[in-house]
């Protein structure tokens, strides 16, 4: 997937928001297209990861030169890389539950416009009753 600048202050999408009972990105209900969404989401996470692998290199670079300047650095590209993490983290759930509540969201409006939800037959519902 390409690149769509790197990490930026972007917001999770949230399918339906901004919006009443039924609104989603898929529908075009009050927030973006779930591709673009996606897409933008990825593009963060990809940032977030590229930082990652900088801080890494860094971090080895340090520990094979064994100077006391670079270790003492480590601690706090260490700290910065377990933050970078623990956002990725929190951009793939916020990406997973958007995603689950926008396949709801088509699934229920599906559903609406195919007559609503069909209500289970009993056994023999619509059968001449035995006496």
């Amino acid at each position: 997937m390409e690149e769509d600048g790197g990490a930026g202050g972007a917001e999770p999408f949230v399918a339906g928001a901004g919006g009443g009972a039924g609104s989603s990105a898929v529908n075009g209900g009050g927030g973006a297209k779930l591709p673009q969404v996606l897409q933008k989401s990825f593009g963060e996470v990809q940032g977030i990861l590229e930082q990652n692998r900088v801080l890494i290199q860094e971090i080895s670079q340090n520990q094979e030169t064994r100077d006391a300047d670079g270790l003492t650095r480590n601690v706090s590209l260490i700290r910065e890389l377990n933050t970078n993490i623990a956002r990725v983290v929190d951009l793939y759930g916020d990406l997973s539950g958007s995603f689950a509540r926008a396949v709801a969201a088509k699934k229920a409006a599906a559903g609406a416009a195919a007559g609503g939800p069909k209500r289970p037959r009993s056994a023999g519902a619509g059968q001449p009753q035995q006496q």
